[in-house]
């Protein structure tokens, strides 16, 4: 049984599945935006979902969706003519990217860290890594934990391994501690420590775009390489280059309750 669902002035008609409340009588199914939708089923994020409903790429019962459109079970949702279909199971991996694998889901990119994976469900990754950087790297399907993860705001702690062209003294570490200025901004204050002569290590609470190597430069010095070992509580520890692997159940189960601690909800 099919019902026609109402909506605001303005709005188009789209149809749905009847639900029925306590009584008896027909109510409206629950419903999620689209971009949420297309979150849920791990295709992309909410901002990434957005821009292809702008550009039209999406229809709901063959027409063309609108920014803010909600869906209900049942309803088709299609994306440049292909169907999507309804449910999907939340997919979180961890990944020791190698030196050379390029962090994009374009399928047209030379070693793509999506091929290179080759994990069956659709998945995408949570903030990148540098094609000449290597280390720890989160992936899912889930696009609503991707913001929460990346916002600086939310001061989710990041560790990497670094090292450099040449021999650096306490003054580099105090200013890189600090913070520095990149792109007319100043980085946070960060946890670092030497290693050896040319390698630190560093952990950051922001993640801004090739930051560890534009804060050496500044300062005067090349990385001549960086490796991430930790995001949050979650460590790159037994993986081998080039292995992925599902989070283990404490490891989800802590990742979702940071994240709704921190109240990282937008």
């Amino acid at each position: 049984m099919k019902k026609l669902i109402k909506r605001a002035a303005g709005r188009p008609l789209v149809t749905g599945p009847a639900a029925f409340n306590r009584k008896g009588q027909e109510s409206e199914p629950a419903s999620i935006r689209i971009n949420k939708f297309f979150t849920e089923q791990g295709l992309c994020s909410r901002r990434e979902a957005d821009r292809l409903i702008e550009g039209g790429h999406i229809t709901i019962n063959g027409r063309t969706a609108v920014l803010g459109d909600q869906v209900h079970p049942g309803d088709v949702v299609a994306q440049d003519g292909r169907t999507v279909p309804w449910g999907n199971q939340p997919v979180y991996i961890k990944f020791h990217k190698p030196v050379g694998v390029t962090t994009t889901t374009e399928p047209d990119v030379p070693d793509n860290i999506i091929a290179y994976i080759g994990h069956p469900a659709r998945i995408f990754p949570i903030g990148r890594l540098d094609k000449d950087s290597s280390g720890l790297i989160l992936l899912t399907n889930d696009g609503d934990i991707v913001n929460r993860i990346l916002r600086a705001e939310h001061g989710h702690e990041k560790e990497y391994f670094v090292l450099v062209d040449r021999p650096f003294d306490q003054a580099f570490l105090d200013q890189m501690a600090r913070g520095v200025v990149i792109l007319g901004k100043a980085t946070r204050p960060c946890t670092i420590a030497r290693l050896g002569p040319r390698k630190f290590r560093i952990v950051l609470t922001e993640g801004r775009n090739r930051q560890i190597r534009r804060m050496c430069q500044t300062l005067g010095y090349r990385v001549a390489a960086l490796h991430r070992v930790r995001i949050m509580h979650i460590s790159i520890q037994g993986l081998a280059v080039g292995q992925w692997a599902s989070l283990s159940e404490r490891e989800r189960a802590e990742l979702l309750t940071a994240l709704r601690s921190k109240g990282s909800n937008s």
